[in-house]
């Protein structure tokens, strides 16, 4: 499937001021999108970042989204905005091309005579959808997934393949889950007993809000007695753990490989990097920032960027300093002594 637009529709869609040159007009058609390096005739291209720079006054594209401060350095037709990304995005929705994850109602799906059905809804192959699940109009479900008894899903949610939405869990509407994710399975609730560990029933759910997207093979367990909760908006990459009864703020976004340890509080607006660890049963406040490879261990209470991960630097000067950290407490201590008696002196 192939779409097109005009350059005019395209700048209207964006909210972009349009520079026309080299005989372009507003009905010159662009069908894709491309990199500045690679871009070609009818193809659109964007600028963000100044550091590439060369490759816009090098770049063969029939237009590229930029900033003010850039129309100079263009060689072809610009789409002006003071954020190209945010135009890059729009205009990447314009022309997006990725199909749908179900197309009927799959002859081989299994759908419990119970189900509540809205309209349009496409169901692919080998699917289950057990009693009494409720989806709102418009809603893909791709081949393979599972939804367990009692689910919700809201209209124009899409579940790509082997998505598992498990029982009583609610998605809200305009979700887009990806490819072999796992909804409301166990959180991880044991007791020990004479060295045994006694299983905790898990009698919450994961309850979605509206527009929450999920990256592939995330898992989010369900509550231990309430719900695990994902507010309006919220993001979350690849290969992530959300444990039970993690509650997450509107519009936070969590990258790649993250966990989320029980009971922790998220707030709004906050953006998790890649490889975080939070502890669980603590609070985190809106506007926080976590760079990559950071532990986080105690409530943040302040808006900010906090940081605890190690870059990685030559393995000869690494193990220098880790010989160093394993002598920090000699060294303090010794640091101490001198002081005291630089005092008394």
């Amino acid at each position: 499937m192939s779409l097109s637009i005009t350059l005019g529709q395209l700048a209207e869609q964006v909210g972009a001021k349009l520079r026309l040159v080299n005989g372009d007009t507003e009905d010159t058609m662009i069908d894709s999108i491309g990199t500045l390096a690679k871009a070609t005739a009818g193809q659109l291209s964007f600028l963000s970042n100044s550091k590439y720079r060369t490759l816009l006054t090098e770049t063969k594209a029939q237009a590229v989204v930029l900033h003010p401060d850039e129309v100079e350095h263009c060689p072809c037709t610009a789409l002006v905005m003071t954020n190209p990304y945010v135009g890059f995005a729009l205009a990447a929705q314009a022309l997006d091309t990725t199909p749908d994850s179900a197309h009927e109602l799959a002859p081989s799906a299994s759908i419990h005579p119970s189900v509540q059905l809205g309209k349009n809804v496409r169901v692919g192959a080998n699917s289950v959808i057990e009693k009494n699940v409720v989806i709102g109009d418009n809603v893909q479900i791709g081949a393979g997934c599972f939804v367990g008894e009692g689910a919700k899903i809201g209209q124009n949610t899409k579940l790509w393949a082997n998505v598992v939405v498990y029982h009583k869990v609610v998605i809200g509407t305009d979700c887009l889950i990806q490819a072999s994710t796992v909804l409301g399975s166990d959180g991880f609730g044991y007791a020990n007993h004479q060295g045994k560990w006694l299983k905790i029933p898990q009698l919450g759910s994961v309850v979605l809000g509206n527009r929450v997207e999920i990256g592939s093979s995330t898992t989010i367990d369900r509550g231990a007695l309430d719900d695990t909760i994902l507010a309006d908006g919220v993001i979350i990459d690849n290969q992530c753990q959300i444990a039970h009864n993690v509650e997450i703020g509107e519009n936070t976004a969590m990258a790649g490989c993250s966990v989320i340890a029980g009971s922790t509080v998220i707030g709004k607006n906050c953006s998790i990097a890649g490889l975080v660890g939070i502890n669980g049963h603590i609070k985190i406040c809106d506007g926080v920032i976590i760079t990559g490879m950071s532990m986080v261990t105690k409530a943040i209470t302040e808006p900010g960027v906090y940081s605890s991960g190690m870059p990685a630097e030559p393995n000869k000067i690494w193990r220098k300093n880790a010989v160093a950290v394993r002598h920090l407490a000699d060294m303090n201590m010794r640091l101490k002594t001198i002081e005291k008696s630089l005092d008394q002196s």
